[in-house]
């Protein structure tokens, strides 16, 4: 056999072989209503918010003056935050909602996805809700929203919350094979239809700092609430529009109070880039974990939760002092 039909042959069998694969591991759209039944568990609630169904839990002490509000990132959803609630909830009201593009809320209907538009997302929602300010927390895309929320519209931020927060321009070492696809043209195409659970699996661990934490039930989140109707679409779309570094060079307005967390094994945004959001907010506290990756609320919800516990209990006696 010549080198060239041998060559031939081995390319038609890796496009047979890939063929194959796309095809067993397409995994079709999911309706809201299937998922509504094991990821809508009461007190999850929906409110009419920009034209779209905000999937919603408002919970924990009602009592509390100003309450927590809490964003998920990039193809996570307001679970992502369960352990936190759990360990908050008798002292604080706790709110937590998925963003658009994900979750339960789904595609925005004006398919805008800057991180302007998120934003506005928040303080409707707020509005909504009858809440003047609040203290805005998030977790990586929703540390970004979080505090470009506080740049663009002061006066309803008290206090912020940034978990391992996106924002400067990325130099990761490691990105989900997930967000890989995602933001590659052409093979991102290929979400509409393919998922494979194992990539899913795989995105995951790597954003913990122990891949040995990702249990079944945490995967099969992801996956299922990733395969809401339109989301994939989404995603795209979200990857495009919503640029790291965009709004960096504001951070350095913003002067409330802020909590920083960060995990030091986090490798898609590396723990560099919290001392960049310490040294440009001025009036702001990291505090570290060495054993915790991208997630730690997530990954470690305890040790986590006390730091920021420890946070607001400072912030009330420096206010009760004034």
């Amino acid at each position: 056999m010549s080198s060239l039909k041998l060559f031939t042959l081995i390319i038609l069998i890796i496009v047979t072989a890939l063929i194959s694969y796309i095809v067993v591991n397409q995994e079709p759209d999911r309706s809201v209503a299937d998922l509504k039944k094991r990821w809508a568990m009461p007190p999850s609630k929906f409110i009419d918010v920009r034209g779209m169904q905000v999937h919603l839990r408002d919970e924990g002490n009602f009592e509390s003056m100003v309450p927590i509000v809490l964003l998920h990132g990039t193809s996570a959803s307001l679970h992502t935050w369960d352990g936190w609630v759990e360990q908050l909830a008798s002292e604080q009201r706790i709110i937590r909602f998925d963003l658009p593009a994900f979750g339960l809320t789904g595609p925005a209907p004006n398919n805008d996805y800057t991180i302007e538009n998120y934003a506005k997302t928040v303080i409707a929602i707020l509005d909504k809700l009858g809440i003047e300010h609040c203290i805005l927390g998030g977790n990586s895309l929703g540390g970004y929203v979080a505090w470009a929320t506080a740049v663009l519209y002061p006066e309803r931020v008290s206090q912020l919350i940034l978990v391992d927060p996106s924002g400067y321009p990325l130099k990761s070492q490691s990105t989900p094979i997930a967000f890989k696809f995602a933001k590659t043209p052409i093979l991102n195409t290929l979400l509409d239809g393919f998922m494979p659970r194992a990539l899913i699996q795989s995105s995951v661990e790597n954003v913990y700092g122990d891949p040995n934490l990702v249990t079944d039930e945490l995967v099969d989140r992801y996956f299922e609430l990733n395969t809401r109707q339109g989301n994939r679409q989404a995603l795209r779309a979200r990857f495009e529009q919503t640029s790291a570094g965009a709004m960096s060079k504001r951070a350095k307005e913003i002067s409330i109070p802020t909590l920083i967390i960060w995990g030091k094994k986090d490798a898609l945004i590396p723990p560099v880039t919290a001392q960049l959001f310490q040294r440009d907010i001025t009036n702001s506290t990291l505090v570290l974990f060495d054993s915790l990756g991208h997630v730690p609320h997530e990954e470690d919800p305890l040790r986590t939760a006390i730091a920021l516990k420890a946070f607001l209990a400072n912030e009330k006696k420096i206010n009760t002092r004034k």
